[in-house]
């Protein structure tokens, strides 16, 4: 999916020339210290590169100048170990282009009491140095993230390691590019956008290709690369028995492994990580492609239906911030509702395009008819999405600006079986209830399609807005449509 190992964040400690060499050199070490635990932390998955101590304005622009320019730093720990006068960090902090977190932490854990001296003071003044970093930030209106901690506590640890996640997902933004392998489908709204507007807030690029584009690298798939694509098939799920070697429908699947590799080669020729489809313009494929779709989605694909090119981009985001973390994102969709009094439940699916990484179990690979798109039975991957905490994440263009919505749900087991229902499916309970979440979701012009995760929070969304500088709007367990509404009043006048 993506490089870890290629990525880094620079750690930056301030301090000024006032206190001697002595307490500088102590200063380095310790910088060095911190940067060292935190490069080995499992929470940060990612190496932290420490930077020489800056006590000059020349050093600090140089620095942010250096990382606006580094392709492998996604983003920079600013740590004021003493005091640092902030007029020092204008013209740098002015340059940055790079997201940055102010660590605001001490080398040492305790006071030591009984030695306490105006030495010691000297030295560890992260109390006072991290507040005038702080002014400086906030009358610049500079947009970062400000932990609060010892730096080898678990909580200053696990912030850190979110707001990571998120820069690197952000920095994957930058460079992201998307397939739109047909249009919108017609008359639809919220999947349309400024696409525009979206490279310039969020960094990706998004252009429309034909299935003409398509069916060279289809029409190029060898005999001998589908037989060992449908042998993977047969060792990865439970394939449906007329689909096993030597059933009557093996042909078919055939088409749909055909499809996937033709697809599979498309995208790596023109080194997109994320795409759309469409079912009102797939001329001349037999089948819709769901389990190609569903099987790029479980290698890091961002992926949306009908066009849907935000939150095909937002799918990718959410992926490379969940990367090798329990649970799974995917493409999903709010399809119809159980409104049992006392009991109302979400069922979340869509046409085929659901990601395996969310399953709970094996997944059964069938072949059935779809009654929409006009195509042969698609290839799909059946199964229910594992119970647990999730999220739902929209991102809509308001005309004026982007916005992002977040709903937090938990996932539940099916109450029953749903044995004529043959697509991967979720069934939810939102929060705090359906009928605020839902009204809250609607009242915020949130879209039918989300990106959908069981290995994210709201926290990593939370850091990437912030990032990308578009609202965010949280639909959790507090949430009352009064202060929603509220919330929806002031931030047309924030933003």
């Amino acid at each position: 999916m993506m490089d870890f190992q290629k990525k880094e964040l620079w750690f930056v400690t301030g301090s000024q020339h006032l206190y001697g060499p002595d307490t500088l050199k102590q200063v380095a070490e310790d910088s060095k210290a911190i940067a060292g635990f935190l490069s080995e932390a499992e929470e940060i998955p990612l190496r932290v590169e420490v930077k020489p101590v800056v006590t000059q304005p020349e050093e600090i622009t140089r620095v942010c100048l250096d990382a606006n320019h580094s392709p492998d730093c996604v983003g920079l720990i600013f740590w004021m170990h003493t005091f640092s006068p902030a007029k020092m960090w204008i013209a740098g902090l002015e340059r940055l282009n790079k997201p940055y977190v102010h660590l605001h932490t001490q080398f040492n854990r305790d006071i030591p009491w009984g030695t306490i001296d105006m030495d010691f003071m000297n030295l560890n003044q992260s109390a006072h140095g991290g507040r005038e970093f702080g002014f400086i930030n906030a009358y610049l209106r500079k947009e970062r993230k400000v932990v609060v901690g010892f730096w080898k506590d678990p909580e200053t640890l696990k912030e850190l390691g979110v707001w990571t996640r998120a820069a690197l997902a952000w920095d994957d933004s930058q460079h992201l590019k998307i397939a739109r392998i047909g249009d919108n489908m017609r008359e639809v709204a919220v999947t349309e956008g400024n696409k525009v507007s979206a490279q310039r807030q969020f960094g990706y690029a998004v252009n429309g290709y034909g299935l003409g584009d398509l069916f060279e690298f289809i029409n190029q798939v060898s005999e001998n690369d589908i037989e060992v694509l449908l042998e993977e098939y047969d060792a990865s799920y439970q394939v449906q028995e007329d689909l096993r070697a030597g059933g009557k429908r093996r042909g078919e699947l055939k088409d749909a492994a055909t499809i996937e590799l033709g697809l599979r080669a498309f995208l790596e020729e023109g080194r997109f990580k994320a795409f759309t489809t469409t079912f009102e313009n797939l001329q001349g494929l037999v089948q819709l492609p769901g389990l190609s779709v569903q099987r790029l989605m479980r290698d890091g694909y961002g992926f949306g239906a009908e066009g849907d090119w935000k939150t095909a981009a937002l799918v990718r985001a959410m992926k490379v911030m969940g990367q090798d973390l329990v649970g799974g994102t995917s493409f999903m969709e709010d399809y119809t509702y159980h409104l049992e009094p006392g009991n109302n439940l979400v069922l979340g699916a869509h046409m085929l395009e659901i990601c395996e990484s969310v399953a709970d179990g094996k997944p059964s690979l069938e072949m059935h008819p779809l009654g929409i798109g006009g195509k042969a039975d698609p290839a799909r991957l059946v199964f229910n999405v594992a119970a647990g905490p999730g999220i739902n994440v929209s991102v809509i263009d308001l005309g004026r600006r982007f916005r992002m919505i977040l709903h937090e749900v938990a996932v539940i087991e099916p109450p029953a079986d749903l044995p004529n229902l043959p697509v991967a499916r979720a069934v939810w309970k939102a929060h705090p209830d359906l009928k605020v979440g839902a009204g809250a979701w609607i009242l915020a012009g949130g879209a039918h399609h989300t990106g959908f995760s069981l290995a994210l929070t709201k926290d990593y969304l939370v850091d990437f807005a912030s990032m990308a500088g578009v609202e965010l709007l949280v639909i959790d367990e507090s949430t009352t449509l009064k202060s929603f509404k509220n919330e929806l009043r002031w931030n047309e006048v924030s933003f």
